[in-house]
This record gives structure tokens, sequence and C-alpha cells, in this order.
């Protein structure tokens, strides 16, 4: 019979240290499962920092550089340019990229550096407490906000797509989803984007994925999805941010 599923060979074959409903299993399998399909598994390195992202390594079937907190995007800037053969990507979190690593994230961006971010923005800080971060909405509890973020407090949820967007360094930048198939197919193809630019050396490239924390939501898997759809969705619009690939061709 023809095999309807193949597991990618570009995750490891152990199981998951995340949380129950994390989302970050996903965004990996999309990555992993896209490089597979390029035949890039080989000549790829990933770099991951502090956060959630630290244990990537352990789950990602390519070579992995661990980084300092927010530090990602330098370490990768330096990886690329000295093996400009290689395909280069970092995975971080927004408690890491949108706070202490924000001044990286801008420079490697302003830069043009060539390799690829993808962005987890669950709005929250995962693997250190549920502590609010940049991108927790107004209104949104968290351990540092137990009443609820407030302008007045703390000022806007950062917009990091769209921040990035005045920049003239980024080739791509789209926001993507992971809480329904639809979605999660678009940001597969939006990887896909990120890497075939990288490849073709027309700059840096940036995905970030609206995701879910079950666990420092407080909310089920099932109803942190909904609360994704309702709440994520409606200040961080999906879509294509800049898309200037074919006009570097």
């Amino acid at each position: 019979m023809k095999p309807v599923f193949t597991v990618t060979k570009g995750m490891l074959p152990v199981s998951t240290s995340y949380c129950p409903g994390c989302t970050h299993g996903v965004a990996h399998r999309i990555i992993m499962e896209t490089l597979d399909e390029m035949g890039l598994l080989g000549k790829t390195l990933g770099v991951a920092p502090i956060g959630c992202s630290v244990v990537a390594h352990q789950f990602m079937n390519v070579d992995m550089c661990e980084a300092a907190h927010g530090r990602a995007p330098a370490v990768a800037s330096g990886i690329r340019r000295v093996h400009p053969e290689k395909v280069v990507f970092t995975y971080q979190g927004d408690g890491d990229l949108a706070s202490i690593g924000m001044g990286e994230i801008v420079h490697a961006a302003a830069r043009g550096e060539k390799f690829s971010t993808f962005f987890i923005n669950n709005g929250i800080y995962g693997m250190t407490g549920g502590q609010m971060a940049p991108t927790t909405l107004i209104g949104q509890r968290s351990t540092t906000c137990v009443d609820g973020r407030t302008r007045e407090q703390a000022g806007m949820p950062l917009k990091i797509c769209e921040l990035l967007a005045t920049l003239d360094g980024p080739i791509y930048i789209e926001r993507v989803a992971l809480n329904s198939p639809a979605h999660i197919r678009a940001a597969k193809k939006a990887v896909r984007k990120a890497f075939e630019y990288q490849l073709s050396g027309k700059g840096f490239t940036f995905v970030e994925m609206l995701s879910i924390c079950p666990t420092n939501w407080g909310l089920t898997p099932a109803k942190a999805m909904d609360w994704l759809e309702e709440n994520m969705m409606a200040y961080y619009p999906l879509g294509v941010y800049k898309d200037l690939g074919k006009e570097a061709e």
C-alpha cells in the first residue's frame, strides 16, 4: 500500500519535552520538513538562544548552535559570513527576540544578513514562568501583570513584522499562525519561501509564527487555539509585510 504519511528525516525520533498543546513542535516540524523536502538537511546550521527554544537541538536533525539570550542573530550573522554556502536560520521566542535581543534582530535585519529567522510569538515568557513579554496583549494576564497588561504601565505590545518592514535590509517578512491546518499549511509555504530567498542570496528573511502557550495562558490547548484566533490575530494581522524577492531577481 502507498503510505499516506512518512515521518520527516528532519526530526529526531525522540519524545517531546514541550508542554501538552504547545505549538513549538508544530513549528519545528514544518521547518525541518521543508528542509528535508528541499534536500538541505546536510547543509543547514540552526541557532537557538535561551527560552523554550533552547532545547530545539534535541529535536531538529541539523547542526545546531546555542546562543546567549537574544544573541542568535549575531551568532547567525557570523556563521553565514564564514560559511556563505550554508543555509542558516535562527529560531527565537518573543521574550528573547523582542526584548533582550531586540537590538540584535534590528541590526541584523538592517544589514540585510543572509539568514532566515523564525520568530515564535506566543505573547509571553514561556520557559521562565509566564512573565509579561514585549508582545503580551493589553489586558492579558501574566505572572508580572496579574491584573493584565496596561498601556500606561508597559506601553503597547510590539509588532515586530511591522517594525522590521520599515528597514531596507529585509527581503521578505511574513506573519503566519499555527492554530489550524489551513494556517499551518500557509506557514509552511512561508518557511519555504524564506529558505528559497536565502539560497538565492537575496537578503534577510523573517517569518513570525503566532503560537499558543496553554500552560502559561492557563487555558486548555483547544481554548488556547480559540484565544489566539480571537485575540492575537486581531492585534497581529496575518500576511506578507514585505516581499522584494522577485524584484531582486
